[in-house]
């Protein structure tokens, strides 16, 4: 942002809020400064007066800069402390003959005592040569170190960079998030008025130059993912459509204005039949729901339409951040010249806590089964009575599920190993894991021959020796841009060579070590080998990787598919994919769902798993975070998520993709602040945790029988008799006949 002033920049009295930097003002001149590859100059202004200083009396200009990382930089090494967050402002500025707009940074260099190298990404903006602009980012230092560098940097060579001010300090903690007002709100009431069309086209409008008009002849039953939010089998819808004629653009479709209708951060379901009529030259048709929230574009679901049937279209949204002044709900999509069509067109708030009490009975179907503990005398026979009460033997029965074997993970990297409070929650509260970079090509070898397994070394040992079992994340990632540049400039042959080098040095290396690899992540949204490579490569990939670890079970892995968002990424296309693979012989093994997610419904989640489960594969999300800056709205998608993916026979495991704050992958998904304060998300995850652990207690019956259903895992039971106690450990493995535990007593 532009600023024309900086009280950000001035320096604190002392205390925990005091800037860290040393002339942070530059009011003793270059004191504590120096260049990174570059020289500094001192001024206090520059193009006659045009550029001045905001915060104090001078700035200071790195110039001669040949490289992006060259610019300014402070020696922060004793004045840092370990496991404190700290919140980074610089107010920067380019300057330069016809300067373009373009990336500043703030970066953090750190040599860890142990010798490693670390750079740790704080902040960036677009800056120009316009306006001083406020560079905000946060960082926390998990290791001890030897030395720590922090650098202003980013601009293409010959950009002369102007700092004018920075301060590092302690960050504040955020004030807990309010839990949303919904006390007056409608769950399942459809805020798009005359949806059915009785009042004729009221108060719809065409967006753009088209025409609207009501046909007859469409679907007359709610589409399925509404009829199971709104708990409603077989509603009738009248037959009426709107149809859209003289659609020159896109974007041209029926519109409404619902801004009135909103509540702040409630989640809405968005539901409609769509078609498409006219000649669509064999061309499939993106049909999109889409909302424009004042400047804002808000994607409510999207569909491919192969053919003129009707379409199911489903999605979600939500309101977040402050009431907006005005919002339109339009369809758009299929080609200029199509006609568009739309019927039973729904928008309602959905009732999360009736979605959950739902899937409480269904998990007790998936997760549970029926347990009968046994209790014989010492000759084999029935317990004797022992001063029972009518109906029992008067032995006291108490269970206590100590661990659920369901698979629940999370992402690690090697810098959270130096961390110990990190790995104490990671360790307590998860019991699988996948790293978040250290396994893949561009980090074990990101130059040609620099082959270095160290970092994942480290942190396979940390996971076997707390009893973790890992994913392997991920061998070849076919998008371009995650492609190192050494691997693109490789002729044909060179790149075949280097293909089969990584697959037989990673798997020969970890034989037996990680239970899953995703063997060429991201397959809808990319194609770099097969493009260089071939057709063939992705199945002789999956093919290679089985005959080097015959017991890894070996997957797809790709975003979108759960979210009904993203049309390169429907559950039909991945399906297609993967039977495409096991055609040409690929090992498929599993369905990874990344599950970057956001304002997730439960049916339109259980809709894709369900279409997925026709494979016949274990379905597994492999990186799922959910973000919401009000974490009361962070943890219910968070609980929606994860009561989907625990009722559905066909998931066989959850990982999160992080958990701790400045070590997320997305803004406002962390469930543990950076300082290890758990938040409302936090303490969501650990009450499923325990709702989903069991404990019965009880007298066993005269038959000394006592009877329980639990979730699968592990377990204890100790029987109280008149004698003394009798304690046994046991697990309830998945199973539809009861399982029967002898106990002689």
């Amino acid at each position: 942002m532009a600023i024309s002033g900086s009280e950000e920049c001035r320096v604190s009295d002392g205390g925990a809020d005091e800037n860290i930097i040393v002339n942070p003002e530059f009011d003793s001149g270059l004191d504590g400064w120096s260049g990174s590859g570059c020289k500094i100059e001192l001024h206090d202004s520059l193009d006659d007066g045009k550029v001045l200083p905001v915060s104090g009396k001078y700035f200071v200009a790195a110039t001669g800069r040949t490289d992006t990382w060259n610019g300014v930089m402070q020696d922060v090494t004793a004045r840092l402390q370990r496991k404190m967050a700290y919140e980074v402002t610089a107010t920067v500025r380019l300057s330069g003959a016809n300067v373009s707009p373009c990336e500043v940074r703030a970066t953090l260099a750190v040599q860890t005592a142990d010798g490693r190298q670390q750079y740790i990404g704080v902040g960036k903006l677009q800056a120009s040569d316009k306006d001083w602009a406020q560079l905000q980012g946060k960082f926390l230092l998990n290791s001890t170190v030897a030395k720590a560098t922090i650098y202003i940097e980013g601009p293409q060579a010959g950009v002369d960079l102007l700092l004018d001010c920075l301060v590092v300090k302690h960050a504040q903690k955020a004030e807990p998030s309010p839990a949303p007002d919904f006390e007056n709100l409608v769950y399942g009431a459809n805020i798009i008025q005359n949806s059915n069309l009785d009042d004729g086209l009221n108060p719809w409008f065409p967006l753009g130059p088209c025409a609207l008009a009501v046909g007859e002849g469409s679907p007359r039953v709610l589409p399925r993912m509404a009829q199971e939010s709104l708990a409603l089998d077989d509603e009738p819808l009248n037959g009426k459509h709107i149809h859209v004629t003289g659609r020159t653009q896109t974007w041209m479709g029926p519109a409404q204005i619902i801004t009135d209708k909103l509540t702040l951060h409630a989640t809405y379901q968005v539901s409609a039949w769509v078609r498409v009529a006219g000649n669509m030259n064999g061309a499939p048709q993106n049909i999109n729901v889409a909302l424009a929230v004042d400047s804002q574009w808000l994607n409510g679901g999207q569909v491919l339409a192969r053919d003129e049937r009707w379409y199911e279209i489903g999605g979600s949204f939500r309101v977040e951040t402050k009431p907006a002044s005005r919002v339109m709900v339009y369809v758009q999509g299929p080609d200029a010249g199509l006609d568009l069509m739309v019927a039973g067109f729904q928008v309602f708030p959905v009732d999360r806590k009736a979605r959950a009490k739902h899937l409480r009975k269904l998990t007790d179907k998936v997760r549970k089964r029926d347990v009968v503990v046994k209790l014989t005398g010492a000759d084999g026979g029935a317990v004797k009575k022992q001063g029972a009460t009518e109906g029992d033997c008067g032995v006291e029965v108490r269970v206590r599920q100590t661990s659920n074997s369901f698979p629940l993970g999370a992402c690690i990297m090697r810098t959270n190993m130096d961390n110990e409070d990190f790995v104490d929650f990671f360790t307590k509260h998860f019991n699988w894991a996948v790293f978040g970079n250290e396994l893949k090509w561009y980090w074990t070898e990101p130059q040609r021959g620099q082959v270095s397994y160290a970092d994942a070394d480290d942190l396979l040992k940390l996971c076997c020796d707390n009893g973790m079992c890992v994913r392997g994340h991920c061998i070849f990632w076919e998008v371009d841009s995650m492609v190192q540049q050494w691997v693109k400039t490789l002729s044909t042959d060179d790149l075949s060579a280097a293909v089969k080098g990584r697959i037989d040095s990673l798997l020969t290396r970890y034989k037996g070590k990680f239970r899953h690899y995703d063997v060429n992540n991201e397959m809808l949204h990319g194609s770099f080998y097969q493009d260089k490579l071939g057709k063939d490569i992705r199945a002789t990939m999956f093919k290679t990787a089985s005959e080097l670890d015959p017991d890894a079970l070996l997957f797809v892995n790709d975003y979108n598919v759960e979210g009904m968002c993203d049309i390169r990424a429907t559950p039909e296309a991945y399906i297609q994919q993967i039977i495409g693979l096991q055609e040409q012989g690929a090992p498929v093994g599993g369905v990874g769902l990344q599950g970057h997610v956001s304002n997730p419904v439960g049916p339109v989640i259980r809709s894709v798993l369900d279409r997925l489960a026709v494979l016949g594969l274990p379905l597994w999300f492999t990186e799922l975070d959910v973000s919401a800056a009000n974490e009361h709205v962070r943890a219910d998608d968070l609980e929606v998520m994860l009561r989907e993916a625990y009722a559905h026979p066909a998931v066989e495991g959850v990982m999160l993709w992080g958990f701790w704050e400045l070590f997320m992958s997305r803004d406002d998904a962390h469930l543990v602040n950076a300082e290890g304060d758990i938040n409302e998300a936090g303490r969501r995850l650990l009450q499923l945790k325990k709702e989903w652990l069991t404990h019965a207690r009880g007298h066993a019956d005269e038959n000394g029988e006592f009877r329980f259903r639990g979730h699968h895992g592990a377990y204890t039971v100790d029987v109280i008799t008149s004698t003394g106690k009798i304690s046994q450990e046991f697990t309830v493995d998945k199973d539809d006949s009861p399982m029967v535990l002898d106990i002689k007593v």
